[in-house]
């Protein structure tokens, strides 16, 4: 069975930095892609960022590019997201996700397991 557990999270200043972990677990995650999504509340779930677990290619959404940045260490099984220069509209909770069968990475519904999440606060 897949898990995925999300840690990194908390309370941030506009203009700091945090980075995000995700343990992954239960299967091995060859020609998977991995992405990282969010939620602020009110609003619907949003992609963020996606790498593939194998050649390590990645996709960002325009609103945190140059900004965030994906990445994972197969050995250690662990998905990673470093978020530089956080604005307060970065607030909201980041799930990390396995996409089995990658199609459209972008999309919410392409991904089939899905972390608890972690809160990301960033004050202004």
């Amino acid at each position: 069975q897949v898990q995925l557990v999300e840690s990194g999270g908390g309370l941030v200043q506009a203009g700091g930095s945090l980075r995000l972990s995700c343990a992954a677990s239960g299967r091995t995650f060859s020609r998977h892609v991995l992405g990282w999504f969010r939620q602020a509340p009110g609003k619907e779930r949003e992609f963020v960022a996606a790498i593939a677990w194998t050649g390590g290619s990645t996709y960002y959404a325009d609103y945190v590019k140059g900004r965030f940045t994906i990445s994972r260490d197969n050995a250690k099984n662990t998905l990673y997201l470093q978020m530089n220069s956080l604005k307060p509209e970065d607030t909201a909770v980041y799930y990390c996700a396995d996409d089995t069968r990658p199609g459209v990475v972008t999309r919410s519904l392409e991904y089939d397991y899905w972390g608890q999440g972690t809160q990301v606060t960033v004050s202004s």
